[in-house]
């Protein structure tokens, strides 16, 4: 009984608190295959990052995937970081994570690769910060 090759990828999610955004690349990053955000599924603006929005938009994506024969994916979350975006990434990248797993996707490697600042400029707010 011979060993069947999985064919690989990489979906990219960007989870932020106002948009979930699932984009799948071939295994060296450079050719896009499928993506889809969690704009494209929901009618209201309020609704995009929720993880039920983020679990159609996989499904969506990884649809496309299927169809040119992806099987397996590598995850890689990220959340918009820098320097005044919050580290930690919105509430649809776990829900777009599931998603991908459920619709029968091998899932290798998840890694975090939210951009983090090394002390470079000043965030705003002033010396004393934002006042409430």
């Amino acid at each position: 009984m011979e060993k069947s090759e999985i064919k690989w990828g990489i979906a990219h999610i960007f989870a932020s608190y106002n948009n979930t955004i699932i984009h799948i690349t071939d295994i060296t990053g450079t050719e896009t295959i499928s993506k889809a955000s969690g704009g494209m599924v929901v009618k209201m603006d309020r609704m995009q990052s929720s993880p039920t929005a983020a679990m159609s938009a996989a499904k969506r994506a990884a649809e496309g995937a299927i169809e040119k024969g992806i099987r397996g994916l590598h995850v890689k979350i990220k959340a918009p970081g820098g320097h005044n975006g919050p580290n930690n990434p919105g509430p649809g990248a776990q829900a777009a994570v599931r998603a991908l797993s459920r619709m029968g996707m091998r899932i290798g490697i998840i890694e975090d690769v939210t951009p983090l600042p090394h002390d470079g400029c000043r965030k705003k707010g002033g010396k004393r910060g934002r006042r409430v």
